[in-house]
């Protein structure tokens, strides 16, 4: 064998690190913070601290768990009274200790029942796919102190989304795959349905369903407490994907997850109802095939005329939303949503009054606006024609017709409240207009009160309460200022927000950061952090913790970082600009990106055209590959993190709905997926993927490489033994990551030891 044929897989470790890295993670020897690797990803120096707190129905405080002063290492829930600032314990740290137990119960979440008169305690979590979704529950009484386990005999770590009756005397739970009921006083049992094989999931979800829908609770109690709802999930006939352990023990381990790829077979999903009694269940009469159709949303609202139901077809080009009789389980059609590339949903959970109409979110007019829709014929009312996204309706409370949302007409980096009424009416900025940034709010029931939380890309979170509509600050809850100080004293260059055109008459949000010592006269290698797909956004002004800090810290190293928000995005500008890139995933964004790092370098002398690298994680990987394969001549270096080489690898969900089905879209997915462009690699290449990832598969990454080996391509590959898709379980991996993409960037763009080189 020639070794010009061989392909080396470096397994790059902290120890081959260059002296200029190994300085950067030293110990500073004075007071004063520094910027590295370990300080960011490992001791936490630079983490910020949030606040938090769940608003009582009844909008007289928030819940909030706390330190407690009198049992060490447990935590009291208290409410606190916004108008004075009062805590009031509800339930002490110690009133959560077992039977024979010493310590408190550790709260992973809690709620209460609508009267305050008992506490649910969720505790003992253990993971379902990535979320801490099984575990133990306990009630407490408050009146008797009574603290009870509830399940039974039910094995620890069982019992998943648990939620109290209206009237706070059951607790439902989903329990191996079926709905349960018990009284919280007796304690007696109630098992509502049966499954008949492991392929169906009661209540619960599949793993598609949870990663792209992002749900997971799937199922509802009725508004008088008598009967639920629930989602049920056959997954049978769905493929099965392995992950496979190598490390574990002398012989392979293998999981099966049910896992459909873009064509295959999906799980069937339907609706049912069951009386807390128990019996029969009604299943809701939603027409369409199940296994090629999406129940999106199962919503019981107060006053609604019965169950709300969403229905995405396959394409999810067309939302249909019935109104189902809980009693015989027949649906009415209230109204149908409809676009030429796909939908987004909006999902109502609050009706005004006895039901007569609820908001609703559409694109229909070329804008992300607000409706009322008319509860009996579905007729949807515009609320007002302005120019603008709703990016995210906040709260709507009935009683006054407030409506709540955010928006950010002219600039798509930002977030402000605004608030107009279901009556219709202009909105109305509610944010201040001196607090740039993005702003977050979580408000009270009643519309009187809210958690405000404020950043920019430079600028750590500020949480305060302030009043509304007014928007006057009652108290600042978090000020992060211990951050902000270390922050000041790294002396580190304000971000630089800027547009840059991609076409003729249109522009691209990007950011620029430089270097602490930036000097003009020199040319600098340049580091692009990507994303560009539907599912998020790079180019934001708002505190970024760790990502930001990362970014920061390599241009302490050298380089000066850009990232660009190209169409396709999910950016408040418009339909058009969000839904351009439908069936063409991975070429209109990587073409827009492709024209804005071109347009920056041409009007940016100091940038080095040279010395360019390209990095992503998920999508970002996939749209590294694709930027490195297909426009060589502008990127010489990539590391592509957890990335998708082939689309048809990919999930039904996500993937189906931004590039239609694979038989109808053939160039379209063999254009946009970088597997087939493996033949163009000039640059330097460091694929990175765990392969324990149930999301982007290690076998994306085989197949690359098997097209990069028949191609003599050279690369780097670094692969993370049961590592998920986030990389970051075991000792000292994310730091070892962390450390292996600075060195490959140091090798092949900085030079080590060699500062930035003069004109």
């Amino acid at each position: 064998m020639h070794l010009s044929r061989i392909v080396w897989l470096t397994l790059v470790s902290c120890v081959a690190l260059q002296p200029r890295l190994a300085a950067a993670d030293e110990s500073s020897t004075n007071d004063l913070p520094e910027l590295s690797i370990a300080a960011i990803f490992e001791e936490d120096v630079f983490s910020e601290k949030g606040y938090s707190g769940q608003w009582a129905e009844d909008s007289a405080g928030y819940h909030r768990s706390i330190d407690s002063l009198e049992t060490s290492g447990g935590r009291d829930i208290a409410l606190i009274d916004p108008a004075t600032g009062a805590t009031n314990i509800l339930v002490a740290a110690q009133d959560l200790i077992p039977a024979g137990r010493s310590a408190p119960l550790g709260i992973a979440s809690y709620a209460f029942s609508k009267d305050r008169s008992k506490l649910l305690v969720f505790t003992n979590t253990k993971p379902v796919w990535r979320h801490h979704d099984r575990g133990d529950y306990w009630v407490l009484d408050r009146s008797s102190l009574e603290l009870r386990q509830l399940g039974g005999d039910a094995p620890p770590s069982s019992l998943m989304h648990a939620k109290f009756s209206l009237d706070g005397r059951y607790v439902g739970y989903v329990r191996e795959r079926n709905l349960y009921v018990e009284e919280c006083r007796t304690g007696q049992l109630r098992q509502l349905t049966t499954t008949p094989n492991r392929d169906v999931v009661n209540g619960a979800f599949d793993w598609v369903y949870e990663e792209e829908f992002m749900m997971r609770d799937g199922w509802r109690w009725s508004p008088d407490g008598r009967a639920l709802v629930f989602w049920q999930i056959d997954s049978s006939g769905v493929r099965q994907f392995p992950l496979i352990d190598h490390v574990s023990g002398l012989y392979p381990e293998i999981q099966w997850i049910p896992y459909p790829k873009t064509g295959e077979q999906n799980s069937s999903a339907r609706a049912g109802v069951v009386a807390v009694d128990g019996g029969a269940v009604t299943w809701l009469q939603i027409p369409g095939d199940p296994r090629n159709h999406y129940i999106h949303s199962v919503e019981w609202p107060d006053h609604a005329p019965g169950v709300i139901v969403q229905q995405l077809n396959r394409l999810q080009n067309t939302n249909r939303l019935f109104v189902a009789n809980p009693d015989t389980g027949a649906a009415r059609e209230l109204l149908s949503e409809t676009d030429p590339a796909w939908v987004d949903v909006s999902t109502p959970h609050r009706w005004v009054g006895d039901g007569e109409r609820f908001p609703w979110l559409s694109e229909r007019d070329g804008w992300q606006r607000l409706y009322a829709v008319n509860a009996d014929n579905g007729r949807a009312k515009e609320l007002f024609n302005a120019e603008l996204d709703v990016m995210d309706l906040v709260q709507f409370v009935p009683e006054s017709g407030d409506l709540y949302f955010t928006a950010s007409p002219n600039n798509a980096t930002q977030a402000y409240l605004y608030r107009t009424s279901i009556k219709g009416g202009a909105p109305r900025r509610i944010t201040p207009s001196d607090q740039p940034g993005t702003h977050r709010y979580s408000i009270s029931p009643d519309g009187k009160w809210a958690l405000h939380t404020r950043s920019t890309f430079d600028t750590p979170p500020v949480v305060e309460l302030v009043t509304l509509p007014d928007h006057a600050v009652v108290r600042v809850l978090e000020d992060n200022q211990d951050l902000k100080d270390k922050l000041a004293q790294l002396a580190l260059p304000p971000v630089e927000f800027f547009r840059t055109p991609v076409a003729p008459g249109l522009e691209v949000d990007g950011y620029c950061l430089k270097p602490p010592d930036f000097d003009p006269a020199k040319k600098y290698p340049v580091l692009v952090y990507v994303y560009g797909e539907p599912a998020g956004q790079t180019v934001l002004d708002r505190w970024q913790g760790s990502g930001g800090l990362w970014s920061r810290l390599l241009a302490k190293e050298g380089f000066v970082v850009l990232s660009f928000d190209n169409r396709g995005t999910p950016a408040p500008r418009g339909r058009a600009w969000r839904k351009s890139i439908y069936r063409q995933v991975g070429m209109l964004a990587a073409a827009d990106q492709a024209a804005a790092l071109r347009h920056t370098l041409e009007q940016r002398p100091y940038l080095d055209p040279q010395r360019v690298g390209v990095w992503g994680w998920s999508g970002g990987g996939s749209m590294t590959l694709n930027a490195l394969l297909k426009y060589p001549e502008l990127y010489q270096a990539g590391i592509a993190v957890a990335a998708v080489p082939n689309m048809r690898l990919y999930d039904t969900i996500y993937q189906e709905r931004y590039m239609g089905l694979p038989d109808d879209n053939v160039e379209g997915y063999r254009d946009g997926s970088p597997l087939h462009f493996a033949h163009q690699l000039e640059g330097k290449l460091l694929l990175v993927h765990g392969t324990g990832d149930d999301n982007v598969h290690y076998q994306g990454v085989e197949a690359l490489i098997d097209r990069l080996v028949h191609h003599r391509k050279q690369f780097e590959l670094l692969i993370y033994p049961n590592r998920s898709h986030g990389i970051g379980e075991g000792q000292n991996t994310t730091v070892h990551l962390r450390e292996a993409m600075l060195h490959f960037w140091n090798r092949h763009l900085l030079q080590p030891g060699v500062s930035p080189q003069p004109d």
